[in-house]
């Protein structure tokens, strides 16, 4: 863009030092990268969506295909997904029922409530899930994972006709707030939900993998169709744990929603950035922004993180550099070509549809690569070899 190019795509080798898992192997994958001068997000939104529907129909066999994709704020995505990358085949919504335990019988979660004015309850609504059975493999499979358990109400119909809750939680809460919460949820005989308690950033990636869980298990999930959404207004900053300050939450060159004003006067935690990403059936298959073009504004965001102009130059001085002479207002997007590839192959990991796939140790076992250096190659580099250390 500062070249003077209005707009350019391209279908780009990446590489990148992350851990593998299985929808990102180590070393280099492809995107159809793109990018337009003087766009809106909704201008990139508009351009991108109908392709990618073109491309999922073409090779989905007849499989759905999203044609008008959801733009989902993150905020709510988590509330209701606890997911930024949200599996929409999936039927389970999550809701907040922090007031139907509050002061209750349930004294686990009424002292938490009372406590901290952060804890919040979630519930987990599982339809045809109301069996103890069912709902005890759930809480087993919770405390397998390192969490102490998953509380669970499940309602079954009376003799007279009407819908009694059951469990631990629904006789220590009462029949009343069990009934609210059963209006609240549209749950009926033979459905259950499952409860976590806490401070919601603390523990939403635990009821994400819960809400996964029962939808897997119960087969809600409509595994013959292809869900695609924007997942939208992603917080710009977080506060990182580990280092006890303000950090980027995702990409540092996206444009802040608000522009210099907003870094200068509001609280950085509430800012949202110009940054979406494209996702899939519980995939991020694309990630993109508006950029944040301005030297002024760039130096300004860094420098909420600890990170003074000097420091901006050194790290960062080419794109700084290229700033200084003008360049227009930008955006585009990236499409992981390999996680389409394997979405509409109905693979489960990269490995499968990659043709020389490295495994867990970034190794090419047909390859045998990476192989030793050989003496001659280390001279050229000016390099030397230094073995570990043996222990005693």
């Amino acid at each position: 863009m500062v070249a003077g190019f209005d707009r350019y795509f391209q279908i780009a080798p990446c590489f990148h030092d992350e851990d593998p898992r299985a929808d990102r192997l180590p070393g280099e994958f492809y995107q159809l990268d793109l990018e337009m001068s003087f766009v809106t997000q909704e201008d990139v939104w508009d351009t991108m969506a109908p392709i990618m529907t073109g491309v999922f129909e073409q090779f989905a066999e007849g499989k759905p295909v999203t044609k008008e994709w959801p733009r989902i704020p993150y905020d709510q995505a988590i509330r209701k997904y606890s997911s930024d990358k949200p599996d929409l085949r999936n039927p389970i919504e999550m809701q907040a029922v922090t007031e139907h335990f509050a002061g209750s019988g349930f004294k686990v979660f009424a002292g938490m409530i009372e406590r901290d004015p952060k804890v919040e309850v979630w519930a987990i609504p599982a339809k045809t899930g109301g069996s103890r059975a069912f709902c005890d493999r759930m809480n087993a499979w919770a405390q397998s994972t390192g969490q102490p358990g998953l509380g669970y109400i499940f309602w079954r119909k009376e003799e007279d006709g009407s819908i009694a809750g059951s469990g631990p939680l629904a006789k220590n809460i009462g029949e009343e707030r069990t009934e609210a919460l059963r209006t609240q949820l549209g749950l009926d005989a033979g459905d259950a939900c499952f409860f976590v308690a806490g401070d919601p950033a603390k523990f939403y990636k635990f009821a994400g993998e819960a809400r996964t869980k029962a939808g897997e298990d119960l087969n809600l999930i409509d595994r013959e169709r292809f869900e695609l959404c924007w997942i939208i207004d992603f917080p710009f900053y977080e506060w990182s744990e580990e280092d006890k300050k303000v950090d980027f939450a995702h990409n540092p060159f996206s444009m802040p929603q608000g522009g210099l004003e907003a870094l200068q006067t509001q609280d950085p935690l509430t800012i949202k950035a110009y940054q979406y990403d494209a996702v899939c059936n519980g995939f991020e298959i694309a990630s993109g922004s508006i950029r944040n073009q301005s030297p002024e504004l760039m130096v300004k965001a860094f420098e909420l993180v600890g990170l003074s102009q000097t420091d901006v130059e050194e790290r960062f001085g080419g794109m700084y550099r290229a700033f200084q002479y003008g360049a227009p207002p930008h955006g585009g997007c990236a499409f992981g070509i390999d996680r389409v590839v394997m979405l509409l192959l109905g693979a489960k990991n990269l490995r499968e549809i990659t043709l020389f796939p490295m495994n867990q140790q970034a190794q090419d076992l047909l390859m045998n690569a990476p192989a030793p250096a050989m003496p001659k190659q280390l001279l050229e580099l000016s390099l030397r070899v230094i073995p570990p250390m043996k222990k005693d």
